[in-house]
Order: structure tokens, then sequence, then C-alpha cells
């Protein structure tokens, strides 16, 4: 049996970057984390692990040690002109929910992912 784990993450704003998170992910918010200094969002399968969010009083200073990639195809291996075309699909929304687009990575002459940065500066890629 795998131990039941939380994803914690420092954040400006918790509520803002729980609801940018929840949105790219498919989670929903936990319900008892409606505070301005706290945010959780879950996933509403009971799969993937929770995310927090705790308020701190200091800014990001650095590239993320860890970072979440998005995989729009799923898991396992997927046609890759189809993820590409996944990949293509997903990006605009979270643009639209605040995230900047860093760079794209292209594996011979099919994209490969896209590194992101959301709402806070965050790392992350969708893949």
């Amino acid at each position: 049996m795998a131990t039941v784990w939380t994803l914690g993450c420092d954040a400006a704003d918790p509520q803002r970057i729980a609801a940018f998170w929840a949105l790219a992910l498919g989670y929903v918010k936990e319900t008892g984390f409606d505070e301005p200094d706290n945010a959780s969002i879950v996933d509403p399968d009971g799969r993937g692990p929770a995310i927090a969010f705790l308020k701190v009083p200091e800014g990001k200073s650095a590239k993320n040690r860890m970072h979440v990639d998005i995989r729009v195809a799923g898991p396992g291996s997927a046609d890759m002109a189809e993820r590409a075309l996944l990949i293509r699909q997903k990006v605009p929304d979270l643009v639209a929910a605040g995230a900047t687009v860093v760079r794209e990575e292209w594996y011979g002459d099919v994209l490969g992912h896209v590194v992101m940065l959301d709402p806070e500066g965050n790392e992350f890629c969708v893949a």
C-alpha cells in the first residue's frame, strides 16, 4: 500500500494559485481550506495527491528543484504527433488562466513539451 502524501507549496496568494492548478490538473478545491493564508486542491477521483498552498512572506528567488509535468496524453507512451496536438490545445487554456510560455522543446521535428511559468513564476511543463 502506498503512503498517502500531499505536495506542499509556498505561495504569495494561495487561493489564486490553487485555482490555477485546479484548472490545470482537473482538481477541485478541498473543503475547509478557504482562508486567505491557505488553500488545498484534491483529485476529484481520489487517485492523485492533494496539493496544499501556504502563504509565505518571501517571493520565489530561484529555479524550482522539482516541478509538475502535465501529461496531456495520460500515462504511457502515445503517438507523438497526437501528443503534440494535445499540448497545443492545453497551452492556450493555461495562458488564459495566467501562465506564461517560456519555450518549446522539440524531439527532432515533433513538439516534445512546453516549459511554462504558473502565475507565481513556478516552472512546469506540458508534455
